[in-house]
């Protein structure tokens, strides 16, 4: 056995990534009513966490997905939406957070 080499990278968008996607897909219950406001608080919440990771994993092409995911589901300045589009932008949303958490890899730093 040889000496464990220290990783060069952590995914640390994973955690979030994933319980965004969560979110996202258990928020389609409550699209119609009052309490997809904490939906959009989370969504959007998570969104920011994920675009700083990706600056800081230096993978600027996601901030293209998760800016407007952000925007859209930003709930101090509501953009109403409903409908059949809605719904595919939730699953849109769930799919690119999954992606962003998988294949985002943050390097370490050493001090």
């Amino acid at each position: 056995m040889g000496t464990p080499v220290e990783p060069t990278f952590t995914r640390t968008a994973l955690a979030p990534g994933l319980l965004g996607a969560v979110i996202l897909l258990g928020g389609l219950a409550l699209l119609d009513s009052e309490g997809f406001i904490l939906i959009r608080y989370a969504v959007s919440i998570l969104a920011l966490i994920l675009c700083v990771f990706a600056i800081q994993a230096k993978a600027w092409w996601w901030l293209i997905g998760l800016v407007p995911i952000a925007v859209l589901w930003n709930p101090i300045v509501v953009i109403d939406l409903s409908g059949q589009g809605w719904v595919s932008a939730q699953f849109i949303a769930a799919l690119i957070f999954i992606l962003v958490g998988v294949v985002t890899k943050v390097p370490v730093r050493r001090d």
